[in-house]
């Protein structure tokens, strides 16, 4: 059974995760994004208080790694920064890297699939759950087709209207769906991304004793 899940960041302000919970539409989850860059000091401004708060109100949730790095070097020292600062915390969904920015779009899909293996295999070393999150056509022209097999994929295929889901047609195993960046949820001022996703990631942390559990 699909679940509805939202993905934030600071860009989202101050958010209240009650009113997110108590929301019509039946918000199930919601992925946080735990910085960007190689550096622990890139860490998302409200990290700490978006996992608090959700947890508070009872939400499950995941976090994702936005990616700047052009070689799989950088891309593991991204992977100890996620790592010391998701650290102590417990995730049921995965830990995402997030690869999508315009320096990596002409990278080789050689060059930006080591730097996913590099990141998602540091994070199962540590005992983390870890998949890969890009748009649709990028998992095409930069991923090779053995990643969104071998780790998790969260991949975003937008409708630009909002009011339709559109389903991925590059990307074809993929476990959760970015499907709109323009959803109103109660709690969260101005426009959130929603998501469908379609595995039980709570019950798998939860059973494999993964991100924290």
């Amino acid at each position: 059974m699909e679940k509805l899940l939202i993905d934030v960041s600071h860009h989202n302000g101050n958010i209240d995760f009650a009113k997110v919970k108590a929301d019509s539409a039946g918000i199930d989850g919601v992925i946080i994004r735990a910085g960007f860059g190689r550096y622990v000091s890139q860490k998302d401004k409200r990290f700490d208080k978006n996992v608090t708060g959700a947890l508070d109100a009872g939400m499950d949730i995941g976090a994702y790694w936005y990616s700047y790095a052009t070689n799989k070097n950088e891309a593991l020292l991204e992977a100890k920064a996620c790592v010391k600062i998701i650290a102590g915390k417990k995730f049921s969904y995965p830990i995402y890297f997030d690869i999508e920015d315009k320096c990596q779009l002409y990278l080789s899909k050689e060059c930006c699939s080591e730097m996913v293996k590099t990141f998602c295999d540091y994070l199962e070393l540590k005992g983390f759950f870890a998949g890969v999150y890009s748009y649709d056509s990028f998992f095409a022209s930069n991923l090779s087709e053995d990643i969104p097999k071998r780790y998790s994929a969260w991949v975003a295929r937008i409708n630009s209207s909002g009011k339709e889901v559109i389903k991925p047609s590059h990307c074809k195993a993929y476990a959760m769906h970015q499907y709109s960046w323009c959803g109103k949820v109660e709690g969260i001022k101005g426009d959130v991304d929603m998501n469908l996703c379609f595995k039980n990631f709570p019950a798998i942390m939860k059973t494999k004793k993964l991100n924290g559990f």
